[in-house]
């Protein structure tokens, strides 16, 4: 079928409209009335379940918060918010492809993932150490020559740990995991020596393992490395409206008082207490705010 010319001038404009929004959240929430938030299903206490289809955490309550701006920014007070479960695997790719809006959990803003998305301000610090069972003898990186380890398919651990495998010759199978809830349960039942991970996921996994008693987090932190939140690349806006949602938290003292509440305090579901003091990077970084990547 011939397309007339108005007709065909329509359709590009129509076109160029959709690909424009797509590169505007707030534009594309406005649309649709809704914005779609990403959580991750064991990434203790930055976001997990409690409960089938109920996201908790520290990151959750920033995306809430970001939430809270995006219904101002648009005037769309009934603006409904859906929630989107990701793994490290497909975060980026859902993100940039519509699928979720903004992807807020335990992801380490580098510059290599910075090529396909933007990092709102970091939120937290971390570097990676072992969670392994006390009755193992393992206390340090060495102690895995020859050994199993699990690490979740698609995170930065993953690399440095192979890195450092290499380097040091330590003969170390790595076998990749769905998720670190997997992964801790190679652990917990012998098929893994130890599960090397960011040192707050572990804390956080094992004060809600089934025997927290029987596990202990060890060894030299390899690097430190920021989480920060991810939003699609170009989108000046709303990457603004999210430094401005955390900035806000931290000159507020809500975010210390959000960090105490998640880090501090007892959490669902075993009212257990993390028990992770604020970093020194981290309360630099509420000083002065800052989206630097790790290298």
């Amino acid at each position: 079928m011939k397309l007339s010319a108005l007709s065909a001038a329509v359709l590009l404009a129509t076109l160029a409209a959709t690909s424009a929004q797509a590169g505007d959240t707030l534009a594309k929430a406005a649309e649709a009335n809704k914005i779609t938030f990403a959580y991750r299903e064991s990434s203790v206490p930055f976001s997990y379940l409690d409960g089938p289809g109920k996201p908790i955490g520290f990151a959750v309550d920033i995306s809430n918060a970001v939430a809270e701006a995006v219904k101002k920014q648009t005037g769309k007070a009934d603006l409904k918010v859906e929630w989107m479960p990701v793994t490290s695997q497909n975060r980026i790719p859902l993100l940039n492809n519509g699928t979720v809006d903004l992807e807020c959990g335990s992801t380490t803003n580098n510059s290599a993932r910075g090529k396909d998305v933007d990092f709102a301000i970091n939120h937290f610090y971390t570097g990676t150490r072992l969670l392994v069972k006390k009755s193992s003898g393992i206390k340090d990186w060495a102690d895995l020559k020859g050994k199993k380890v699990a690490i979740t398919t698609g995170t930065t651990n993953m690399l440095v740990v192979r890195k450092y495998n290499d380097e040091k010759k330590l003969g170390i199978d790595v076998v990749g995991t769905k998720d670190h809830a997997d992964a801790l349960l190679l652990v917990e039942t012998d098929r893994a020596a130890a599960f090397p991970m960011d040192d707050i996921l572990l804390y956080g996994l094992k004060a809600n393992a089934k025997d927290p008693a029987s596990l202990e987090v060890v060894g030299e932190a390899l690097q430190v490395e920021p989480y920060a939140c991810m939003v699609r690349k170009d989108d000046p806006k709303f990457k603004a409206l999210v430094d401005g949602v955390i900035t806000g938290m931290m000159k507020s003292g809500e975010f210390e008082k959000l960090y105490d509440k998640w880090f501090m305090g007892p959490i669902p579901p075993k009212n257990q207490a993390v028990g992770l003091p604020m970093s020194d990077e981290l309360r630099n970084n509420i000083k002065s705010p800052s989206d630097k990547p790790a290298t």
